[in-house]
């Protein structure tokens, strides 16, 4: 099988800058530590959707749709779940680090596609990470700091990249405990929105009233857009299938569970926000969830909350640059990036270099825009993606694999593409153009890596060229 492509396994024999060792054939033919259980799993995925996008995002939910908080987020649950099928059946059929640039690879059997997809995926990744560093060191650090946003963001990025690279059960560990404090944040938020609303001060009603801007449907779909970034988390779990125990039993029932309960607790919080504050009033903070504790005045300090609120985008940080490390990792290895991505620490086995890279360019991109300009530019990346993920799955169809995987039925990853369609029309042009620029950078890196491989094959025709 060519090396150079996603789905191959072998180093070329004799490379001196090969990162395969001889742990391949021992660990199923990676190098990465397969440590990852189902409930693991549950925990990584619940904890990379459970972040930041409900914590800071929901008042800007409110200010589109009005106090039908809950209506897009369902709206948004639904279209990740079709999409998420189409991953359930191309993990557990091609359990590869790289994750949607290995299907595409397959499908498409065209370098430059299966390029442009992973570069999508990653790009979407460092830049959510980027988002997140500043979610992390904006209004809810400032509640016990006062330091500059983006010198703050640039310390935190630092310090996710020291867990990432101690080691991923060490990692996940740390997602375990940070998940069950974020959940925790949310449930609160919810019990307090429900002793607001039984002493008489708050309003259910307003759950079921839309903005006067424009028809239900179009503020809907509009606020879907918002709200579809808060699901937006499942896809980096594709890039841990090398590292998970019996990956196609645990894989399906992992992604539909945590995408599931992460839904119905949004669904909670959406009502539970909107019953105690008016949404012209979460649409004005940053900060929309600590307002319900300050409404509920029932002895919960704003700061015990903030904290909360701090854990929750951080775990989203952590598990944000866990996938982007992985990704560049199996990119690299099958020679979409160049190969020094590849190498792994010896005794903790984490891609270090490409830990290295995703930080630093995720500390470049914090310096750029705000949290929800960098989020729209996720969202839209990761629509890029999505596409390819979901024709991928009709594409390979007829392609059989020796072991159970799941199947999922033919008339979802259609949907899916719908969906993705219809999203991508409420991006606005500036959104379009930061996409524009981010992939236009990964283009130049693929025929950079191209001209270079041609270089090299020319000087090993003609030997005597390298002395010309």
């Amino acid at each position: 099988m060519n090396p150079a492509s996603p789905g191959a396994d072998a180093q070329p024999a004799g490379d001196a800058d090969s990162p395969a060792d001889d742990r391949d054939s021992a660990d199923g033919g990676t190098p990465l530590e397969s440590a990852i259980t189902g409930k693991l799993l549950f925990v990584f995925i619940l904890g990379d959707v459970l972040g930041a996008g409900i914590y800071a995002l929901v008042g800007e939910i409110a200010g589109k749709v009005g106090g039908a908080v809950w209506v897009p987020l369902l709206v948004a649950l639904a279209m990740a779940l079709l999409t998420a099928s189409s991953y359930a059946e191309l993990v557990t059929k091609y359990p590869k680090a790289g994750g949607a640039a290995v299907f595409a690879e397959r499908a498409f059997r065209r370098p430059a596609v299966s390029f442009l997809v992973g570069f999508s995926m990653l790009a979407a990744g460092v830049t959510s990470a980027a988002g997140l560093s500043l979610a992390f060191a904006g209004d809810y650090l400032g509640t016990f700091l006062d330091v500059p946003t983006v010198p703050a963001a640039l310390v935190f990025l630092g310090v996710v990249a020291l867990l990432n690279a101690r080691g991923i059960k060490e990692s996940m560990r740390a997602n375990v405990v940070m998940t069950v404090v974020e959940v925790s944040g949310l449930v609160l938020v919810v019990a307090l929105a429900a002793v607001v609303v039984g002493r008489g001060d708050g309003d259910p009603g307003r759950t079921l009233e839309f903005t006067d801007t424009a028809s239900p449907a179009v503020t809907v779909l509009a606020a879907a857009l918002l709200a579809f970034y808060s699901f937006v988390g499942f896809e980096t779990s594709a890039n841990m299938a090398e590292e998970v125990r019996d990956v196609h039993r645990v894989y399906p029932r992992a992604l539909f569970l945590s995408l599931g309960v992460a839904g119905a607790v949004y669904v909670a919080v959406g009502l539970a926000v909107s019953a105690v504050v008016p949404s012209s009033e979460l649409a004005e903070t940053s900060a929309p969830l600590l307002a319900v504790v300050s409404a509920a005045d029932v002895g919960v300090p704003d700061r015990l909350f903030g904290l909360i609120a701090l854990v929750a985008v951080a775990n989203g940080a952590l598990l944000t640059m866990i996938m982007a490390s992985r990704l560049t990792y199996g990119m690299a290895r099958q020679r979409l990036l160049p190969s020094a991505g590849a190498r792994v620490l010896p005794r903790r086995r984490t891609p270090w270099v490409a830990i290295v890279a995703t930080t630093a360019v995720a500390m470049i991109l914090c310096a750029t825009g705000t949290v929800a300009a960098l989020a729209e530019t996720v969202v839209l990346l990761l629509l890029v993606v999505f596409v390819s993920t979901n024709l991928a799955v009709l594409v390979l169809r007829r392609d059989r694999v020796q072991h159970p995987h799941f199947r999922t039925p033919a008339v979802l990853p259609v949907l899916a593409l719908i969906s993705c369609v219809v999203l991508a029309t409420q991006q606005t042009a500036d959104t379009w153009l930061r996409a524009g620029i981010l992939l236009a950078v990964g283009a130049v890196v693929h025929l950079g890596l191209r001209g270079a491989r041609r270089g090299r094959g020319r000087s090993l025709e003609n030997p005597e060229t390298v002395n010309s």
